[in-house]
């Protein structure tokens, strides 16, 4: 069995591009080839990211597809991974194929897969994600995280009512202004004490609060959307409440982080923090607002349903360990 990165070749990279991506477990939306034709000119995905196991008469047994930021140096996550139906042992191969790209890449990016709620249920879907599973492992991404994804989306508005309408308006129980780059390492460090996100728990164990404060801060800085949208939130006699980061990936708006400091928290804060999130990016033109949460953290998955977030799917994250 050959493994490798394809070629920048047109007939190369048709041929891996053209692999049918018709398994039960597959990103949302479809991974047609079209959509990795465009995410291949948007340089998203890439030919070096993109790796096959082949047979020895050249038949596609595997493929991975990594994917990254248009100015990534490395890829973020792997996007696809699919073994062909006819392999035995499809973990075995899956996994030879995950460590190729990590000793490639000399990183390990982490591995989202994209389910319905109800995954558990459907016998085929159930034993797709078995294998992937136990390739992730075999390969090092031993740390497993489910989370919630969900989406507000516009609602039908008569004509003249600008989309801000649908939002309640502000209700005076906090008052947002921007801030400086220290308040906001400030507050990311103060928001991370008794968080009940997994990944912040896991960080923190091997690291100070304030690298973790940084490490956050550099992440959101790094995502789509721009630092002037940050704002931090306080009462109405300036005590800090919190704050919030309306964000975006390449695709859509999104909220990217929000948190309520801990002597605040208990209060129904965290509503008004969503709610000026969603105010914002109504207020530029946005039909649609995604956010992730970890399906322990029921405080926070509780305010996106009062929000009228809706779960779209379950996200499956397998990652390396944290130092």
């Amino acid at each position: 069995m050959l493994l490798r990165s394809v070629t920048a070749d047109p007939a190369d990279l048709d041929r891996a591009v053209a692999y049918p991506a018709d398994a039960p477990v597959s990103p949302v939306p479809a991974l047609t080839a079209e959509r990795v034709r465009e995410e291949l000119a948007e340089n998203r995905c890439r030919p070096e990211w993109t790796w096959i196991a082949e047979d020895e008469d050249g038949r596609i047994l595997a493929r991975a597809l990594w994917w990254g930021r248009a100015d990534s140096e490395r890829p973020v996550a792997l996007d696809c991974l699919q073994v062909h139906e006819d392999v035995p042992d499809p973990a075995a191969v899956a996994a030879a194929l995950l460590e190729a790209g990590r000793t490639a890449f000399g990183a390990h990016p982490g591995y989202n897969l994209s389910l319905p709620r109800d995954w558990r249920a459907d016998p085929a879907l159930a034993a797709a994600v078995a294998w992937r599973r136990e390739a992730a492992r075999r390969a090092g991404l031993t740390s497993e995280i489910e989370r919630l994804r969900y989406e507000w989306t516009l609602p039908q508005l008569p004509p003249g009512v600008p989309p801000a309408a649908v939002i309640a308006e502000p209700t005076g129980r906090l008052v947002f202004r921007e801030g400086t780059d220290e308040e906001f390492l400030d507050v990311f460090g103060r928001l991370s004490r008794g968080s009940l996100d997994v990944n912040t728990r896991q960080e923190l164990a091997g690291m100070t609060e304030e690298e973790f404060a940084r490490e956050d801060f550099a992440f959101y800085s790094d995502c789509p959307g721009e630092r002037s949208w940050w704002r931090l939130a306080h009462l109405p006699d300036g005590t800090l409440a919190g704050m919030a980061i309306p964000s975006a990936t390449p695709y859509h708006r999104n909220v990217g982080y929000l948190g309520v400091v801990p002597e605040q928290r208990g209060r129904g804060l965290i509503d008004e923090i969503l709610a000026e999130i969603t105010r914002f990016h109504a207020a530029a033109g946005a039909e649609r607002i995604t956010a992730t949460t970890d399906t322990v953290n029921v405080p926070m998955a509780a305010a996106f349903d009062r929000a009228g977030y809706e779960v779209t799917e379950i996200r499956l994250v397998l990652e390396a360990p944290s130092r």
